[in-house]
């Protein structure tokens, strides 16, 4: 790959974890190749037509790159995620999981909290959980290591 091609990138955070995503653009042959931490999953050679838009999926959520000209042979490049604008999409999860990084013995944990469901995920694997009530607002959550032992997550 020739990084010059590379024309934009965005990180999106999801709850399995934060996912790059790179596009590449030939802008005399229209290639546009799409990875998803670094996995080719759109690759088109030869475009005759320059602008539009690309679809595909990173998980469950629908992203879809905008390919737009700003006069002469220049061209603005945007990420929608699930319909909406990159920027407002980041700011919605911002408010919708909490992520914590914790570091136990030798291991390191993101752990996520996605507040409107309450599924916790930690490393990008969904965790079965057990729902109590919710008092003090406090999360206790115990991760099961590789040792199968408990490490408590306090957060106040």
């Amino acid at each position: 790959m020739m990084m010059g091609d590379v024309v934009a990138f965005w990180d999106v955070p999801l709850s399995d974890g934060i996912h790059h995503i790179e596009f590449e653009h030939g802008t005399t042959s229209g290639k546009r190749i799409i990875r998803v931490n670094g996995k080719e999953v759109v690759h088109r050679d030869w475009m005759f037509k320059l602008v539009g838009d690309e679809l595909f999926s990173v998980g469950s959520a629908r992203c879809l790159i905008k390919v737009e000209p700003v006069g002469g042979f220049s061209y603005s490049y945007s990420l929608e995620v699930n319909g909406k604008s990159y920027q407002r999409f980041t700011e919605i999860q911002s408010k919708a999981i909490k992520t914590w990084i914790v570091h136990v013995r030798n291991e390191t944990f993101r752990v996520v909290l996605e507040k409107d469901t309450l599924d916790v995920w930690a490393n990008g694997k969904k965790l079965e959980v057990m729902h109590g009530l919710q008092i003090l607002n406090e999360l206790h959550l115990y991760i099961r290591t590789q040792h199968q032992t408990s490490i408590p997550v306090d957060h106040h």
